[in-house]
């Protein structure tokens, strides 16, 4: 089981990593430079912090506390490494458990923003999981789907709070259908490319709560050059 340091890119940020679990990965950077932040912001929800990628990169954008919530015990001990490591225990607390259980214990509308980087893939009888449990629960919802999401936002959001997600295109309508269930209008939409050239394989989508009907689309990103180096718009949100 190797284990190592991994510079993010960002001034005093660090990230220790487990190369046998689900290391961080580009959305996990353009998710919390996609979520919309202002000075009004009080608190922030991270369901699934993993080994808290996104929550660390929201410290540098804000002072609001953050909430990071993970399921998996030696992600969250990963996480808590982490965590220390940076010494941002003051800014972020962490929790090791389901959030389907542990938002109940908050009161409807205790967070301003909610972020996920959640499972991207349906669970059915045809469903091929890895053997290795953690990229099983990171990569399919078996303990959390889009309308555990949008539920729990539903309760914890504030009015005209958002909660932002990053994706894969292919699900695009099951998450529009999900918001919409659950009193989130689809606000902003962004596509991002691996090359010029290909299909778009990240989706970067952001609702309010009980929000007015209209919806953005941002220009598209394109993550890689040809020579597989980070394109100069990727390339700035690592400094």
């Amino acid at each position: 089981m190797e284990k190592n340091n991994y510079l993010l890119g960002y001034e005093n940020l660090k990230l220790f990593q487990d190369t046998d679990m689900f290391n961080f990965s580009l959305d996990s950077v353009l998710l919390p430079n996609f979520v919309t932040l202002n000075t009004k912001i009080k608190n922030i929800l991270d369901i699934g912090c993993g080994n808290l990628p996104i929550s660390l990169i929201l410290t540098t954008k804000t002072s609001a506390k953050i909430t990071a919530v993970e399921i998996q015990k030696d992600v969250y001990d990963i996480a808590y490494k982490n965590l220390v490591m940076n010494n941002k225990q003051s800014q972020i607390d962490l929790i090791n458990g389901d959030i389907r259980e542990v938002y109940q214990n908050y009161s409807t509308e205790s967070f301003d923003v909610i972020v996920c980087n959640p499972p991207f893939f349906k669970v059915n009888e045809l469903s091929h999981f890895n053997k290795n449990d953690y990229k099983t629960i990171a990569r399919h919802e078996v303990t959390l789907n889009l309308n555990d999401i949008f539920r729990i936002s539903k309760k914890l959001l504030k009015n005209n709070g958002v909660v932002a997600i990053v994706h894969r295109p292919e699900r695009l309508v099951d998450i529009i259908q999900s918001m919409l269930d659950n009193n989130i209008t689809p606000k902003k939409i962004q596509f991002v490319y691996p090359k010029l050239g290909k299909e778009a394989n990240i989706l970067l989508i952001e609702g309010t709560k009980n929000g007015k009907p209209g919806i953005k689309i941002l220009p598209f990103l394109v993550a890689h050059n040809e020579d597989g180096s980070y394109t100069d718009e990727i390339e700035k949100y690592f400094k």
